[in-house]
Formats: structure tokens, sequence, C-alpha cells
């Protein structure tokens, strides 16, 4: 036999043993459980992100709520899970007629699902029906007790005068607020005196 030969039988074997080998063994790969579950168990891994997104709640079939930001991230594994929502959040709040109450805008949002506890901070503005105007860098919204709050600088713009001060409480739809620590002066009707 020449070397010419062999070399012809050899090419012939490998063409048929080879994919023949590749064909027997690929039934018997398979992927370790633990190392797929520590591949996704990472931390990195367990937040879903998505881009410009809006949510609309409702309540009996009226909407109550429409909330949109550019950037959402939920992530379920951190501990307390927790709703992020960046880059210009605007949250429109709705009444029972389904006119605009209330509207807020900020740059960032956490939203803790199980507390329905919510931290809103940067540029946080808030305007209302009636003309009122709130300026802070951080808002708290205690589920619990239905309540607003900030301990950070508060401007409150109303169609008489411009409220200053710091920290602050006030209902859901802004109807009742009281400023912690006011700052300035305050106009009074004749005959009041401020507490």
């Amino acid at each position: 036999m020449t070397n010419r030969d062999k070399a012809y039988y050899f090419r012939i074997t490998a063409r048929i043993l080879i994919p023949g080998i590749l064909f027997c063994a690929l039934p018997a790969c398979k992927n370790d459980p633990n190392l797929v579950n520590a591949l996704y168990s990472r931390p990195g891994n367990q937040a879903d992100h998505m881009k410009d997104v809006t949510f609309i709640y409702s309540k009996e079939g009226k909407i109550k709520m429409r909330v949109s930001a550019r950037d959402f991230v939920r992530n379920e594994a951190a501990k307390p899970p927790y709703i992020d929502m960046n880059n210009h959040l605007v949250a429109e709040f709705y009444d029972d007629s389904g006119l605009v109450d209330n509207v807020l805008t900020a740059d960032s949002c956490r939203y803790y699902e199980a507390q329905g506890n919510v931290l809103v901070w940067d540029s946080v503005h808030i305007v209302s029906r009636s003309g009122q105007e709130l300026n802070t860098d951080e808002l708290i919204w205690n589920q619990s007790i239905q309540k607003f709050f900030t301990e950070k600088p508060v401007r409150i713009t109303t169609p008489t005068q411009i409220l200053l001060g710091e920290g602050m409480e006030a209902n859901s739809d802004f109807t009742w607020y009281q400023i912690t620590h006011p700052k300035g002066t305050v106009q009074v009707k004749k005959g009041e005196v401020p507490q």
C-alpha cells in the first residue's frame, strides 16, 4: 500500500468515524443543574430591565394613576423587592370622575411592592389641578398611613403666595399639607394669628 493509498483510507475513515463519534456523544451532553442555577442566581441577573414603560392602574373600572418612565428595573431578589423607575418619571393621578388631579414629575423613583411605599427623588415637582405646586429633592409615600413626607427643603407655590421650609407632611391628594419648619414671610388674613 502506497502513502497515497494510506492517506486516502485515512480520509475516508475520518469522514465516517468522526461524525459517528460526535453523533453518539451528543445525547450524552447534559447541563449540570447546579451550574445553571449558579449562573442565573447572580445578583446582576435578578433584575428585569425595560425602556420607555407606561403603567396604568385602575380600581373598579376607573383609572386612578398613569405612570411612565424611560428606564424601568424590577428586582425581586432584593431584600425587600423593589421597582425602580428612572430618567424622567411622570405620574398622573386621577379623581373619581376621570380628571387629572395631580401630576408628579421627578428623575427617579423606587417602589416597594410588598409595603406599597414609594421614594421619589431628584427634581420632584407636583402640580395640582387647583394650581398649587410643590418642589423638593425627595418625597416619601407611606402606604400604611396614607401620607407623603419629606425632611428636605420644600417650596410650595399657591395662587397667592410662595411657602418655603424644611420638611413637610401631606395627605394623598395634597388638599392638606403642613411644612415642618417654615421659613420666610407668611401671608395671613386680617385678624388671624398664624400658628
